[in-house]
């Protein structure tokens, strides 16, 4: 499959807009101290839950946030364990399971914010690009498809292409990607928005904003 892709902006920030809905930030005020959070305004329900963690020890507010996003993923130890890590290195680019980065990347930085930088501070970025099919038939953008085509794009030093060199190449099933890239919109006829962690892709790391790509997608032996 043959695609031509156009980078419109790469932009690296600090929190993501909608990783905390209101009924996210009053349930976590409950747990923080603050029952009666359903009856303030919805715009002081960040300042309000900033304010309630501080209240609590750097460790123990992590724990409660872990707690709160990630108990059906991690265990009571874990999150004793990565409660305490998470004040000395950035756990949401250095956790093994990555498929948990992303939520560990909301819960560091909302910490990170609230202690004023007690916290290493993690970054996201977000590409903004059209991806146009030149072939017929072409297959729906998916997040493989996309990490295959921007590698022609990033820089040999970026990390995908260091630790995915065979998936990237079709050669092994590359389900890591739904992991890599945290978001994957459609904001318009072939224009797109992906949200993913520095770590994996930098802005620096891009080389040329408009090229060609040709993707293949793994096949299992015996399909067609």
């Amino acid at each position: 499959m043959n695609y031509h892709i156009l980078i419109n902006s790469v932009n690296t920030v600090e929190q993501l807009a909608e990783a905390w809905s209101n009924q996210d930030l009053i349930q976590l005020l409950d747990r923080f101290g603050f029952p009666d959070a359903s009856k303030s305004k919805p715009e002081e329900l960040n300042e309000l839950l900033s304010l309630a963690i501080t209240d609590f020890e750097p460790a123990e507010a992590a724990a409660i946030l872990l707690t709160y996003k990630l108990s059906e993923e991690l265990n009571e130890g874990q999150i004793e364990q990565i409660s305490h890590d998470m004040l000395l290195d950035k756990i949401s680019e250095e956790y093994p399971e990555i498929h948990l980065h992303h939520q560990l990347f909301n819960i560091n930085q909302l910490l990170y914010h609230s202690y004023n930088g007690k916290f290493p501070n993690a970054k996201a970025t977000v590409v903004e690009f059209q991806m146009l099919g030149t072939d017929k038939g072409t297959e729906e953008i998916t997040k493989e498809i996309v990490l295959k085509a921007f590698q022609h794009t990033l820089n040999d030093s970026n990390i995908i292409k260091r630790l995915f060199t065979d998936h990237l190449e079709s050669k092994v099933p590359f389900h890591e990607a739904d992991s890599i890239i945290w978001e994957l919109t459609k904001t318009g006829d072939d224009q797109y928005k992906l949200t993913t962690s520095e770590y994996w892709m930098a802005r620096d790391e891009f080389l040329e904003a408009e090229f060609d790509a040709e993707v293949t997608v793994f096949q299992e032996a015996g399909e067609e």
